[in-house]
C-alpha cells in the first residue's frame, strides 16, 4: 500500500467502525487473508482464524439485532463504548504502514488514534441518533431500509479507501460537513421527543424567520391560543 491508500485506510476502517465495526473488521481480515489487500503489520491480527470467526459471529448478531426497533438503540448505546476505542485502534495499526514518514511514528500514532477515536464517534453518533429518531415510527420498514443502507456504506467505504483512497477522502470530507450539520439536529428532536414523554426538560419552539418566535399555547378564558412574539 502507498501512504495515500494508508491514510485513506486508517480513516475509512476507523469511520465505518463507528457504523458496523464488526463487517468492518471481518472485510479488512478476510481481504488480507485472501491476499487481495496486505494490511500493516498492526492489522494482520484480523486475519486470524479466530478474529474472523469472532468478528463473523457477531456481524451475523448485529445485523438481526440493528433490525428490531428499540433493541438496535439498545445495541448502539452498548457499543458506544466499543466501536469508538476500537476505531481508534484501527486507525492506528493503520498508521503502522506510514512508519514514520510523515510526523515520525509517535505522532502519527497519536494523530491517528485521535483521528480514527474522533471519526468513529462521529460516524457512531450519526447513527444512533438517527436510528432513535426513526424508531419512533410504528412501522419497520423505514428501520430496516436504514440498517441495511448502513451496512452498504460500512462495506463500501472500507471497498473505496482501499481501491479509490482519492474518492473516499471527498466523500469523507462531505460527510464530516453533513454530519456537523445533522447531529445537532437529531438531538433537538430526540429532546422534544423525551420531553413529550416526560423525561428532561423540552427545547426551546422553533424560531421563525425575522426573529418571530413560536410560544408554548397559553390558556386564556377556556380557548388554547398560540402566541407569537418579536424577539427582536
Amino acid at each position: 500500500m502507498d501512504s495515500l491508500q494508508i491514510i485513506a485506510l486508517a480513516l475509512g476502517a476507523a469511520w465505518a467502525s463507528g457504523i458496523n465495526l464488526y463487517a468492518t473488521a471481518l472485510l479488512l481480515g478476510a481481504l488480507n487473508a485472501f491476499g487481495v489487500v496486505t494490511l500493516p503489520d498492526e492489522m494482520s491480527v484480523l486475519s486470524n482464524p479466530m478474529v474472523l470467526g469472532a468478528a463473523a459471529l457477531l456481524f451475523f448478531l448485529e445485523f438481526f439485532a440493528d433490525k428490531v426497533p428499540a433493541v438496535d438503540s439498545l445495541w448502539d448505546s452498548v457499543h458506544t463504548f466499543i466501536r469508538i476505542p476500537a476505531g481508534a485502534m484501527l486507525a492506528m495499526g493503520a498508521a503502522d504502514g506510514l512508519s514514520g514518514e510523515f510526523l515520525g511514528e509517535d505522532l502519527e500514532t497519536v494523530a491517528a488514534m485521535l483521528a480514527g477515536g474522533t471519526l468513529a464517534a462521529g460516524s457512531h453518533l450519526t447513527k444512533a441518533s438517527s436510528r432513535a429518531v426513526i424508531n419512533t415510527s410504528p412501522e419497520p420498514f423505514s428501520n430496516w431500509i436504514a440498517s441495511f443502507t448502513e451496512d452498504v456504506l460500512a462495506i463500501g467505504g472500507v471497498l473505496l479507501a482501499i481501491f479509490n483512497p482519492l474518492v473516499f477522502l471527498g466523500l469523507l470530507a462531505l460527510f464530516v460537513l453533513f454530519a456537523i450539520w445533522l447531529v445537532p439536529k437529531l438531538w433537538r428532536a430526540l429532546r422534544y421527543l423525551f420531553a413529550k414523554i416526560g423525561i428532561g426538560s423540552e427545547p426551546p419552539p422553533p424560531q421563525m424567520p425575522g426573529g418571530l418566535r413560536f410560544r408554548r399555547p397559553v390558556q386564556e378564558t377556556g380557548d388554547t391560543q398560540t402566541a407569537i412574539t418579536d424577539d427582536r
